[in-house]
C-alpha cells in the first residue's frame, strides 16, 4: 500500500477518534451514556441506523452478489421498508410509555423478570455472533491492501472501536455514525464510476447488464427455497425488518434515544428509504465490476470488491475505499458494544441487585462495554479461523445467524398482545421451541431460504404459545 493511502486512512482514524472523543463530554449518568441523554436529532439517528444495519457487509458482499447474479436482492430491502412502517404503528408507541431503558423491559410489565432476561440474553448471544462475522467482513479488505494477514486486521480496528465506544456511548457512536456514512457512501460513488469507466461508462453498464439479464429485480415465483424473490423478499424481509428494529436493542436502543414518539417514526421510516438506495448502489458496483470483466469466478466472493480496488484504484482513493469499509464496520461494531453493554448493564445486573443510581449503572455500563468489545472481536477471530473465505457472501451467512433468534423475538411480543391466559411460562416454552428448532434447521442445512426463517421461528413461537395458553391456562402471578 503506497503511504499516501496510509496517510488517507490515519487521518480518518484520527478524525474518528477526535469526533467521538469530542462529543462525549460531560457525561455523567448511564443516561447520558446509553441514550445520548435522550437528546439526538432525528437526521442524526436516521444516518445512525443506516451506518448501523448495513455495515461493512454493505460495501464488500453487495457487489458481489451482483457481481454473481442479479438484482433480485433488492427485493429484501423494499420488504425492509414495509416492515418499518410496521412497527412505526404498533411497536414504537409502547417503547415511549414511561421511562424503558431497554428494547426487553417492555417484555417484563407484561411476561414477568425471566422472561425479559431470556429474550434479552438471546440478543446478547446473538448480536455477538452476528457482528463477529461483521468485524471480520470489514478487517478483509484492509488485510488485503495492507499485506496483512485478517487477524491483525482485525484486532487494530477492534481497538480503535472500542476506545471511542468506551468513552463516548451512544452519543459518540451516533455522530461517528453520520460521519462514517458519508464517507462509504462517498466511496461506493467512487467505486462505481471507476468501474463503470472500464466498462465503457454507465450507459454500456446497463446495456450488457439489461442483454445478460441481470438488471431483473422482481422475481415473482413462489418458493421458499429460492432466496430471493417478491413474495420471500416482501414477507421475510418486512418480518426480518420488524424484529430487528423493533424488538433488537442495536436498534431500539437509537430510536429510545429520540426526543420523542415522533422523532422516532421519522428516524425509522426514513432509514427504511436510504437503505434502499443504499442497496441499489453497491448492487450496481457489482454490476459494473462485472461488465468491466472484474468478477473471476475463481475469487472468494467477498474478495471480489477488495481486489478491484487494489489492482485498479489510483494511489489515494485505494485509502478512501479503505476508510470507507472501515467506517461500515466500526458503524456496526461500535453500535453493537453500546446496546449490548446496555442490556447487560439494565437488563441484568440493575435487574438482580437493585441498583438504580445512574452514576454507579455509567461504571458498570463502561466496564460492561470494555468486555464487549473483547469477546467481539474474539469472535471475529474465530470465525476467520474456521469459516472464512468461502464462495457465499458474509452478509447471508450474518442475516442467516440473526434470522435465527429473531423470529423467537418478534413471537414473543406478539404474544404480549395476546389474551391474559398466555404468560411468562408459556412465552419462555414458546421462545425456546422457536430457537431451537430454527438452529436446527440452519445447522442441518435445510432447504429453507434465509429471509423465510422470521417468519417461520415467529410462527412456531405463537403456535407453542397459544397452544401452552390453552392447556394449563396462565394464572395471576405465575409470571
Amino acid at each position: 500500500m503506497a503511504t499516501l493511502d496510509l496517510a488517507v486512512i490515519a487521518l480518518y482514524f484520527c478524525l474518528t477518534l477526535g469526533v467521538g472523543l469530542w462529543v462525549s463530554r460531560r457525561q455523567q449518568t448511564a443516561g447520558d451514556y446509553f441514550l445520548g441523554a435522550r437528546d439526538l436529532p432525528a437526521w442524526a439517528i436516521l444516518l445512525s441506523i443506516v451506518a448501523t444495519e448495513t455495515s461493512a457487509l454493505t460495501v464488500i458482499s453487495i457487489p458481489a452478489v451482483a457481481a454473481r447474479g442479479d438484482l433480485t436482492f433488492l427485493q429484501l430491502p423494499l420488504g425492509y421498508l414495509i416492515g418499518r412502517l410496521a412497527v412505526s404503528v404498533w411497536l414504537l408507541p409502547g417503547y415511549f410509555r414511561g421511562e424503558q431503558d431497554t428494547a426487553y423491559a417492555r417484555l417484563e410489565h407484561r411476561f414477568g423478570t425471566p422472561t425479559r432476561r431470556l429474550t434479552s440474553g438471546i440478543f446478547l448471544v446473538t448480536r455477538a455472533l452476528a457482528d463477529g462475522v461483521r468485524v471480520y467482513a470489514g478487517a478483509i479488505p484492509l488485510a488485503v491492501l495492507a499485506g496483512w494477514d485478517v487477524a491483525p486486521a482485525i484486532v487494530v480496528m477492534s481497538l480503535i472501536t472500542l476506545v471511542y465506544t468506551w468513552h463516548g456511548g451512544l452519543k459518540a457512536v451516533v455522530w461517528v455514525d453520520v460521519m462514517q456514512l458519508m464517507v462509504y457512501v462517498a466511496g461506493g460513488v467512487v467505486a462505481f464510476w471507476i468501474a463503470a469507466g472500464m466498462a465503457g461508462g454507465p450507459a454500456a453498464v446497463l446495456s450488457q447488464a439489461a442483454a445478460a439479464g441481470k438488471l431483473r429485480w422482481i422475481d415473482p415465483a413462489i418458493s421458499f427455497t429460492a432466496t430471493y424473490t417478491l413474495l420471500g423478499g416482501v414477507v421475510g424481509g418486512a418480518m426480518l425488518s420488524a424484529a430487528s428494529h423493533g424488538t433488537d436493542h442495536l436498534i431500539v436502543q437509537r430510536l429510545l434515544a429520540s426526543r420523542g414518539l415522533a422523532a422516532a417514526r421519522f428516524a425509522l421510516v426514513g432509514s427504511g428509504v436510504v437503505v434502499f438506495i443504499q442497496f441499489t448502489l453497491f448492487l450496481l458496483i457489482g454490476i459494473a465490476m462485472w461488465a468491466a470483466g472484474q468478477a473471476p469466478t475463481d475469487l472468494p466472493a467477498d474478495q471480489l470488491f477488495p481486489r478491484f480496488v487494489v489492482n485498479h484504484f489510483p494511489h489515494g482513493l485505494s485509502g478512501l475505499i479503505v476508510a470507507a469499509v472501515l467506517a461500515a464496520s466500526m458503524a456496526t461494531h461500535s453500535s453493537a458494544i453500546s446496546a449490548l453493554a446496555s442490556s447487560v448493564t439494565h437488563d441484568f445486573y440493575a435487574s438482580a441487585t437493585g441498583r438504580r443510581d445512574p452514576a454507579h449503572l455509567l461504571k458498570v455500563g463502561k466496564l460492561a462495554s470494555l468486555v464487549w468489545g473483547v469477546l467481539i472481536t474474539v469472535v471475529a477471530l474465530v470465525f476467520h479461523a474456521t469459516a472464512g473465505g468461502g464462495q457465499t457472501p458474509v452478509v447471508v451467512f450474518a442475516l442467516s445467524i440473526a434470522s435465527i433468534t429473531y423470529g423467537a423475538l418478534l413471537g414473543a411480543y406478539l404474544l404480549a398482545a395476546a389474551p391474559a391466559r398466555i404468560g411468562g411460562p408459556h412465552v419462555l416454552l414458546a421462545v425456546a421451541a422457536s430457537v431451537a428448532v430454527m438452529l436446527t434447521l440452519f445447522l442441518a442445512k435445510a432447504p429453507l431460504a434465509w429471509p423465510w426463517y422470521v417468519p417461520a421461528g415467529a410462527l412456531i413461537t405463537l403456535v407453542v404459545g397459544f397452544a401452552g395458553g390453552a392447556v394449563r391456562p396462565h394464572r395471576e402471578g405465575v409470571a
